[in-house]
């Protein structure tokens, strides 16, 4: 994404559509609930297991609107190669404050990491098995070496993903305390302090919630197969 200089007294733009900033918000209490949970085990995994059919809802309505979403939440705007990214690794390390309309080239590339980690974490809970009190709705459709190898896929992925999700907080403190930009409070609002971009557009809401129902039927249709 092209970046944009901070201009002085230039009000916010809109950036991020309302059905993304919801799904960022309730995937972050989502994943807070599964790892307390995962904490707990017993009859807490019940609800594990429910937290996990509902990330994995919401991953497959961020993948359909990273092509269908508003501007700023599509694959297209925020997916760049190696050289952009490389390139603003750079920038990073001056002192100039350069403000992104939406992610960065960086940036980009980790909410794709956390996606497909995201997915596969779903995806393995299915057919896992701690063999004392909880197993995967899919468990009976496969041989138990396989339900073993997603669940030490599940397990191992596990850390992969808390790392993905302690480096974005990191990344988010590092632009708060060393480039002075709040990552937060736009991702709240919806709106950013950079210029505008006079063909950007938001995401329909109706058209998030139809989205987010297929996902969820989606999930559903898997889980009682």
């Amino acid at each position: 994404m092209t970046g944009q200089g901070r201009s002085p007294g230039r009000p916010g733009v809109q950036v991020w559509d309302l059905p993304l900033r919801l799904f960022h918000w309730v995937l972050v209490l989502l994943v807070v609930l599964q790892v307390v949970t995962a904490s707990i085990g017993g009859n807490a995994l019940e609800y594990h297991a429910l937290g996990g059919y509902a990330i994995l809802s919401l991953v497959l309505f961020r993948i359909a609107w990273g092509f269908l979403g508003g501007t700023h939440a599509r694959f297209a705007d925020f997916v760049r190669g190696p050289a952009t990214v490389l390139a603003q690794a750079k920038a990073l390390m001056s002192s100039s404050a350069v403000v992104h309309r939406g992610h960065n080239p960086l940036g980009g590339w980790s909410v794709l990491a956390m996606l497909a980690s995201l997915l596969v974490q779903g995806s393995t809970g299915l057919f896992a098995n701690d063999d004392v009190m909880m197993e995967g709705p899919l468990v009976k459709h496969v041989s138990g070496r396989f339900s073993e190898i997603a669940t030490a896929v599940h397990d191992i992925n596990a850390i992969v993903l808390l790392t993905l999700i302690s480096l974005h907080v990191l990344a988010v403190l590092f632009y708060l305390l060393g480039k002075k930009q709040n990552l937060i409070v736009p991702m709240l609002s919806g709106r950013k302090p950079a210029d505008g971009n006079p063909n950007a557009c938001g995401g329909g809401t109706g058209g998030a919630a139809l989205l987010l129902a297929g996902a969820a039927a989606i999930v559903y249709l898997i889980v009682t197969f």
